[in-house]
């Protein structure tokens, strides 16, 4: 019996660059003729509602994923994880020109979702997680379309030495139904003879949700990292943040934000608070600049702010833009960093190294 097929989804670009748009149009004019995928084009990820029919689109794939988009991993798959797609995060062989850059380790590169829970045990970490993975791949990492063709090809292999695997495990000789459970334990995947999900327009195998969407703001927990702390909710003066029956920390009206301030993200201890669309790499989710407890501000050699001071400034306008009286340090603001004396550490000697060359 064959393996299913790995659901590819495309998450275009937000504006009408036409290169972008010609990369997009290129990977799935190929995916099309690929047997082992099915391929589909959603809105810019980052801006999909929970109703959306390209999000209840990803809603409704249940077997192994390859998302493509305009994003950092890391906050593409924290996206997803809080609409409601959950999957074990798979590990992209295509390396970023940032990572080029820097040098990184192989094993720095790597997701390190999978492995999370073991490294920082008091992450809170994801909530009912399905047996697939999901593929998040950034779109800007390479503008060649044969580099993402050939990672995908790759996973689809995998995927499918995957099934082979399973289908050895199970004993006896499963009918057709009993297989796809084990498959697809929730039900309801898309694929042939299935009908697409509404407001989604099906063109031959190509499956398209031309639904428009407007552009959002909003931060994206990654549960990998946040320990609970509530610090977030804390410094948010503008009811965005709050907690589930379990008492979890979660982004409650991620429309209350306000747009263009990551100010949250600053204060959060451990690096866990995303903003996709942010200039800053390490704020939009980038796994290079962003290790959690290991923050190095240079901007103290210069007598700028602060990140704590410079999430304050623009918390602090943001009041004041509401019409509202601003703030300062005196709301919200960890005490054990504005009032606690804090150890010495690398920054610490390295200024007091400059200070003694009377510069």
């Amino acid at each position: 019996m064959a393996g299913k097929k790995v659901t590819v989804v495309i998450a275009q670009s937000p504006g009408k660059n036409p290169a972008k748009r010609h990369l997009e149009e290129s990977i799935a004019a190929a995916l099309l003729l690929e047997p082992e995928v099915e391929v589909s084009l959603v809105p810019h990820l980052n801006d999909l509602t929970p109703d959306h029919s390209g999000m209840l689109f990803l809603k409704s794939v249940r077997g192994d994923m390859v998302l493509l988009s305009w994003l950092f991993p890391r906050a593409a798959r924290w996206i997803l994880d809080r609409n409601s797609v959950k999957g074990h995060a798979g590990v992209s062989l295509i390396k970023s020109s940032a990572e080029d850059d820097e040098e990184v380790d192989e094993e720095d590169a790597e997701p390190q979702s999978d492995t999370e829970a073991a490294r920082r045990p008091n992450a809170v970490g994801a909530w009912d997680v399905p047996n697939r993975r999901i593929y998040c791949v950034d779109l800007r990492d390479n503008a060649a379309p044969d580099v993402y063709l050939d990672e995908i090809r790759r996973i689809a292999r995998e995927s499918s030495v995957q099934t082979v695997d399973l289908m050895g495990w199970i004993k006896g000789n499963p009918a057709p139904q009993q297989l796809e459970r084990y498959l697809n334990p929730a039900g309801g995947a898309s694929g042939p003879g299935t009908a697409p999900a509404a407001g989604l327009a099906m063109n031959a195998p190509l499956m398209v949700a031309d639904e428009p969407a407007r552009r959002r703001w909003y931060p994206v927990i990654d549960y990998s990292r946040c320990t609970n702390c509530m610090e977030c909710i804390d410094f948010c003066l503008f009811g965005v943040y709050g907690v589930d029956a379990a008492e979890r920390i979660l982004v409650e009206q991620q429309d209350n934000c306000k747009k263009g301030c990551p100010a949250c993200s600053r204060v959060c201890p451990e690096n866990a608070i995303i903003f996709p669309e942010h200039k800053t790499a390490a704020i939009a989710g980038s796994e290079i600049g962003s290790v959690a407890g290991f923050k190095i501000d240079l901007s103290k050699l210069f007598g700028a702010p602060t990140a704590i001071e410079q999430a304050v400034l623009e918390r602090d306008h943001e009041l004041v833009a509401d019409g509202r009286d601003a703030v300062g340090m005196s709301v919200g603001v960890p005490k054990r960093r504005s009032n606690q004396p804090q150890s010495r550490d690398a920054l610490d000697d390295l200024m007091d190294g400059l200070d003694d060359l009377d510069l």
